[in-house]
């Protein structure tokens, strides 16, 4: 689940209950049918706002966060969409999915987005980039707007596809 508008509707809710994240987190072992609850420290991942809150979070974690707030699910988070690739971006096997596969997007992706998309790491990212300029080339798919890089999700997986049938 991921939340909604960086976490403020959570924050809100939590004022308006007069609950702070370790009260929180004792409701939430209150409510929770199997007693265990959330720790003090996963809650403050999902309601905080520094560099530590985390923009996802366990469908279960969203149910008893909102049960805690008495709030419905959907008015503090969205379920985030599963991307599924027809074949591995691995280049060593192959593998397809079965089941419905979902369109890529249409449009341009920030680095963070297209990390998540390719379940690989921003680091990952910047290394490619790297390793393409440092042979005169320019990543598949990357494209500068401004100062922001953003990737074409069609172009970096079609590079991918080729580089892994190559290998």
């Amino acid at each position: 689940m991921r939340r909604l508008d960086k976490g403020a509707p959570l924050r809100a809710a939590m004022k308006a209950a007069g609950l702070d994240i370790p009260r929180l987190a004792a409701r939430t072992k209150e409510i929770d049918p199997a007693g265990e609850g959330l720790s003090k420290a996963y809650v403050g991942f999902i309601t905080g706002r520094g560099k530590t809150a985390r923009e996802e979070c366990s469908p279960r974690a969203a149910e008893l966060v909102s049960a805690a707030l008495d709030k419905d699910v959907t008015e503090l988070f969205r379920e985030e969409p599963l991307f599924f690739l027809a074949q591995s971006t691995n280049a060593r096997r192959s593998h397809t999915t079965k089941g419905s596969v979902e369109k890529l997007p249409e449009r341009l992706m920030d680095q963070r987005e297209l990390s998540d998309f390719l379940r690989k790491s921003p680091s990952w990212i910047d290394k490619q980039i790297q390793l393409a300029d440092e042979r005169g080339e320019t990543w598949p798919g990357l494209i500068y707007v401004g100062r922001s890089r953003r990737f074409d999700p069609h172009a970096v997986l079609a590079a991918m596809r080729k580089q892994r049938t190559a290998a």
